[in-house]
């Protein structure tokens, strides 16, 4: 087939940009004819794939937003492509892929968490009204054949504020690179980076992941880290935010040289090798790939039930679910439990199983049959 995927950037750094890349590479493996349609290339694309610059105006980042949306679709369909994937804000394809949840449900949730002033600042932002004028559109009948949801959570989220039918999505898990996360990068990696980064070999070491630091839930840990029961554990933040020094200087204040933050990490995998536990309690996360690298790597997660990949862990492996993720009395004694059941082989081999089963070779084979199944057509927007 000929698929077009549209996004505003492709790059590295970010997840939805990241799934783009990885889903162009992992398509054309499968011998498909890919086409990118970005605004913006802030890396190479994969070998072997077509790339198409979608002009927009350089006009900050609501402008860009506007200028993608309505132009990109129109602009795709000159190339006559089977069928057309949006991983963004596009008026019209075929498959909207939902990596994040509804715009509208991800502000319902930290209007509440921050208050009448966020929620006023929501209301008269230029850029969130945006958003939402377009979102309301694009998930209108007729702009789109199916939409593809990463977790059971994004799937009730849209359902909730758009009125959609359950049979108009469909959930496609995210995967996990099984050889690149793997415990046996323990040995090495775990008396690498803890040198590096100054960290006591045998202290319990929690490694929080991501990029948008609040949202992903490190404001909780930083509370968390000033309880009498989080006194003996090192947290190892991997990942950047605007507010960094904000950050760092709030670490400092609450636990001075046991907190240490790194930066974004290219060997990301030796960093899960250095690692006790994982954490990712965040206040909104429609999937959280940290979730499966982690099982990956042999480790047990700290996470709250607003991560969509919470779903895939039954059993011992919801041990670390919180059950209210805005109370830091609750961490100390859940990362008590979760390092013994690190320790435990039976665990190890478990929390491989479940990884195993989300490989991106099974995600790309699954996306393929959707792909197959919605290619009755040649041009984006026959369902109007």
């Amino acid at each position: 087939m000929k698929i077009a995927l549209a996004h505003k950037r492709l790059d590295l750094k970010g997840g939805t940009e990241r799934d783009l890349y990885r889903t162009a590479e992992g398509l054309k493996n499968l011998g498909h004819e890919v086409h990118l349609f970005c605004g913006e290339y802030a890396v190479a694309a994969p070998p072997d794939t077509f790339t198409h610059s979608v002009p927009v105006l350089p006009l900050g980042r609501t402008a860009q937003l506007w200028s993608f949306a309505t132009c990109a679709s129109r602009f795709i369909r000159r190339h006559s492509c089977d069928i057309v994937m949006g991983f963004g804000r596009l008026l019209e394809q075929d498959i909207i892929r939902c990596g994040g949840g509804s715009h509208r449900g991800f502000l319902d949730r930290f209007g509440r968490d921050g208050g009448g002033s966020r929620r006023l600042w929501q209301k008269v932002s230029v850029y969130h009204q945006s958003v939402l004028a377009i979102e309301k559109r694009q998930f209108q009948r007729g702009r789109f054949k199916k939409i593809l949801a990463v977790s059971e959570e994004v799937k009730r989220d849209l359902m909730e504020h758009y009125a959609l039918s359950d049979d108009r999505i469909e959930v496609i898990y995210n995967g996990v690179d099984t050889l690149r996360f793997h415990p046996s990068r323990r040995r090495e990696a775990r008396s690498v980076i803890r040198e590096r980064w100054k960290i006591p070999m045998e202290a319990p070491l929690v490694l929080f992941v991501g990029s948008g630091f609040r949202r992903k839930g490190l404001d909780r840990m930083l509370r968390a880290w000033n309880t009498p029961d989080c006194a003996p554990f090192y947290l190892l933040v991997v990942g950047d935010d605007a507010r960094i020094g904000y950050y760092k200087a709030w670490a400092e204040s609450v636990a001075p040289r046991r907190i240490v933050f790194t930066g974004p990490q290219k060997d990301i995998e030796n960093y899960y090798g250095a690692a006790d536990v994982v954490a990712l309690p965040s206040l909104q996360e429609a999937f959280g790939n940290v979730v499966l690298e982690g099982l990956a790597s042999g480790l047990p997660i700290l996470l709250s039930r607003a991560v969509g990949a919470a779903e895939l862990l039954k059993g011992s492996l919801a041990e670390g679910i919180l059950d209210r993720a805005e109370d830091e009395r609750e961490f100390g004694g859940k990362i008590i439990r979760l390092l013994d059941q690190g320790r435990d082989p039976a665990f190890v081999v478990e929390a491989r199983r479940v990884s195993e089963g989300f490989s991106w070779q099974h995600h790309f084979r699954k996306l393929e049959a959707m792909l197959v199944e919605l290619n009755g057509s040649n041009n984006i927007g026959t369902t109007t």
